[in-house]
């Protein structure tokens, strides 16, 4: 424990940092801020919580059921309890505030956390099966999804995932020997232009799988934007190329 205690005219307010085993025997650091009002305690306590491992609803879950402690601890001495009963019951606090977690909360968790999105066009694959099938392969091993779409002369690369994994997947198609030039020689991809690269909000549909997907006409492929309510990004981006 880390106790910085000063007294103040409305009681006393001292601040405590515990770590805690979490789900995944990770430990948890936390940090609580107790307000002791002057005719504590026959008054609850002001309870803060932050750490760095919870969401802002895990944190406003775990006081919120601290308080609930404090209520059945009303008129004796309660902030060691509280903190005895905070390090043997995080885990289920925790557990219970994920399975709560609506799908609204998991999206701005996700948005934290950086998903993007990589929108890519290349001017042409030579040696068109080898390249598909690395793409495949990049794509599988960073977790990503989205689609490499083919029409007429067209080429693009749409992924969504980490934005860790998005970077990374930058560097391996800039460095990396994934054509062959005119000789048919190994060749790195010299011609491709990143065309947006974003964060996903809200509206914008998850892709689930990563798929190759071939379209014979630009309403085709505009369709497939629309479903993932990506609208805009194709009314800005895919227009000046079926010029």
């Amino acid at each position: 424990f880390f106790f910085f205690s000063f007294p103040e005219m409305h009681g006393i307010s001292f601040r405590i940092q515990i770590s805690v085993k979490e789900l995944l025997d990770t430990d948890v650091l936390l940090k609580l801020l107790f307000h002791l009002p002057v005719n504590y305690p026959s008054t609850l306590p002001d309870i803060s919580v932050s750490s760095d491992q919870l969401t802002r609803t895990q944190c406003k879950d775990v006081k919120e059921k601290l308080l609930e402690q404090a209520k059945q601890h009303l008129s004796e001495p309660m902030v060691h309890d509280l903190i005895l009963w905070v390090q043997q019951h995080l885990k289920d606090v925790i557990k219970q505030s994920t399975t709560v977690c609506n799908e609204k909360t998991t999206l701005s968790k996700e948005t934290e956390d950086g998903i993007w999105m990589l929108l890519l066009h290349l001017d042409h694959m030579r040696a068109k099966a080898k390249y598909v099938k690395t793409v495949e392969k990049w794509a599988s091993n960073l977790r990503l999804t989205g689609r490499l779409m083919f029409m007429g002369k067209i080429i693009l690369i749409l992924l969504q995932g980490d934005r860790s994994s998005i970077k990374e997947y930058l560097i391996l198609q800039k460095t990396s020997k994934v054509d062959v030039d005119s000789s048919g020689k190994k060749c790195k991809e010299k011609m491709m232009r990143v065309l947006c690269e974003t964060e996903v909000e809200s509206q914008h549909k998850r892709f689930q799988t990563f798929e190759v997907k071939e379209y014979s006409a630009p309403e085709e492929l505009q369709k497939e934007f629309e479903t993932a309510g990506l609208r805009n990004l194709f009314s800005e981006f895919v227009p000046p190329l079926l010029k």
